[in-house]
């Protein structure tokens, strides 16, 4: 659950620090007052996409931080160790995002910086959006596929056929890359093989190019070190040199001993200078003997390196790209020799991953068919319960007889809200009022079986009379067990089941708007007030003792 979160900078809001308990949370306001905000932060925390417009107008940055806390993290941990963040402490998760006006954004998990899809991966695990947007979903086949996969926990087979469906996949591209390349002449064979010998002749390893290329910056410089080398030796070890005035020197400096730190000091320092002077002059001795290089020689080492230079251009600049374009021309040449018994070979392989696969997709398409009869007997239970006493929810799942990436089977949502109606899919008949609620009755079902521990709804009651309302709002509590649901409604039948009640409000001047987010007591006046407002008058007597009725029939049914 969400324990606590910090709003900064967030459309009309300056800044707000929540903290939030278990169950159910309604979320209310007038119209306009800015409902969305709170969402708006959960969602950035989700790892939904926004752009700079929701930064508040004078600000620079919008920052929005969260706390969450788990009984056991080990999935949470299991999730955010492979984007390299630490695993939790003590059940917590600490989660911040910031947009700027004039940076890049930075989200942050466990104080581990992580790109945006690292955080909507965690987001997509611990939190659960319903929008108003939400019951467009429905439409989609493949959407209401997923949903029957989800309640049917059909993950296990699904994770077998789809590691043999991406194999196969793989064998056809192969197949039909083999198929349709160009067969090779007898030219383009040889020519072919012309430039492996060339390649071949270089040896490009690593270690190779490297040493060819030291030796050709030596190479250019040879007879630079030979000479220059000899009289720098001869400068500084010859008579006369700078070894000998050295050692003049240390002779007086010998007679400074057991003078004191400071001489002894310097006599130490003087011997050392001696010393490595003495070395230098060795060394460039050493070196300018080393690269004696006759002319044969380094027009060789010359002749190397320009076929090295060569391959790098056709190929690239280092010496694994010229070894992968030596491995892939050998390749091309020895498919050309044998290409109808590469064919064989694949095809093969791929009949033998469909043999796999047929199995797993007719089990797969049983347990859809079992699935369906259950996800429509639960929804419709629910759906009586949300006004429709007639109405009927059915589920056509078919075997579309290809081993395709969803597993061979299609399904599709069929809804009729009234008796003597055939049900029909849901974008042809349903209104926007049936859609939420039919919506409503799919998640509740589906969260049953899920183990998302926050749900989010914004205005799932939209098109939804008051005594409708109520059962929505017993819904979402009933779903609140055992997990955190968050409601932005306009209904006080469903504001009153809650276990947590915020009031956002907005204050306007002539300079300013501002949007603040007030946390209500669970019973009191300021949430009897509210609820009164939301039944039409919050300064009529009748308003009010409804709303206290509402509160208080409410307050036993969620405790009973």
């Amino acid at each position: 659950m969400i324990e606590f979160l910090k709003i900064s900078n967030l459309a009309l809001m300056d800044e707000a620090s929540l903290e939030f308990s278990e169950g159910f949370t309604v979320v209310t306001g007038e119209t306009g007052a800015g409902k969305s905000v709170l969402l708006g932060a959960l969602s950035m925390l989700a790892g939904n996409r926004f752009g700079r417009e929701i930064i508040k107008s004078g600000a620079d940055i919008c920052k929005v931080e969260a706390v969450f806390s788990f009984n056991d993290t080990s999935k949470i941990d299991s999730v955010i160790s492979q984007f390299g963040a630490p695993k939790c402490e003590d059940g917590n998760l600490f989660v911040s995002r910031a947009i700027s006006r004039t940076k890049s954004g930075r989200c942050f998990v466990n104080g581990s910086p992580v790109p945006l899809s690292s955080l909507a991966a965690i987001g997509g695990l611990i939190m659960d959006f319903h929008g108003p947007c939400e019951p467009q979903k429905l439409f989609s086949q493949t959407n209401q596929l997923d949903m029957l996969d989800r309640f049917g926990k059909h993950d296990k087979l699904l994770s077998e056929y789809g590691e043999l469906y991406n194999e196969r996949k793989a064998v056809l591209e192969s197949i039909e890359n083999l198929r349709n390349t160009k067969n090779l002449g007898a030219d383009e064979a040889e020519f072919l093989r012309r430039r492996i010998a060339e390649i071949d002749a270089v040896n490009p390893s690593d270690e190779s190019v490297a040493e060819l290329e030291n030796l050709s910056k030596l190479a250019e410089k040879a007879s630079v070190i030979v000479e220059k080398g000899s009289a720098i030796s001869q400068l500084l070890d010859g008579d006369g040199g700078a070894c000998e005035i050295l050692a003049a020197a240390n002779r007086l400096a010998s007679e400074f001993v057991g003078a004191g730190d400071a001489a002894d000091s310097l006599v130490a320092r003087l011997e050392s200078a001696s010393m490595e002077l003495s070395d230098i002059a060795s060394d460039f001795e050493s070196l300018a003997r080393e690269s004696e290089m006759g002319e044969a020689e380094i027009e060789s080492i010359r002749g190397r390196m320009s076929a090295w230079l060569n391959l790098a251009r056709k190929y690239g600049a280092s010496p694994a790209l010229v070894r992968k374009a030596r491995e892939d021309m050998k390749s091309r040449i020895a498919n050309q020799s044998d290409v109808e018994a590469t064919l064989k070979k694949l095809s093969e392989k791929e009949f033998e991953l469909a043999k796999k696969m047929l199995p797993l997709a007719s089990e797969l398409l049983k347990k859809r068919l079992a699935s369906a009869k259950i996800l429509e007997s639960e929804v419709e239970k629910i759906l009586s319960k949300l006004g429709f006493k007639r109405a009927a929810f059915k589920i056509s799942v078919e075997d579309k007889k290809i081993l395709d990436s969803l597993g061979g089977s299609a399904c599709e949502f069929l809804f009729s809200a009234n008796a003597g109606h055939p049900p029909a899919p849901l974008a042809k008949i349903a209104s926007s009022g049936e859609l939420a609620r039919v919506m409503l009755s799919i998640k509740t079902v589906l969260a049953e079986a899920d183990s998302t521990p926050v749900l989010v709804f914004d205005e799932v009651d939209s098109n939804i009379g008051g005594e409708i309302g109520a059962e929505v709002g017993g819904q979402l509590s009933k779903l609140s067990k055992g997990r955190q649901v968050f409601c932005v409604t306009h209904l006080p039948q469903v504001a009153a089941w809650g276990n947590s009640h915020f009031l956002v409000e907005k204050t306007q001047d002539d300079d300013s708007t501002k949007v603040s987010i007030l946390r209500l007591p669970v019973s009191g006046e300021r949430r009897v007030a509210e609820l009164a407002r939301m039944l039409g008058d919050r300064r009529s007597a009748s308003a009010i003792a409804h709303a206290k009725k509402l509160l208080a029939e409410h307050s036993q049914k969620r405790f009973s």
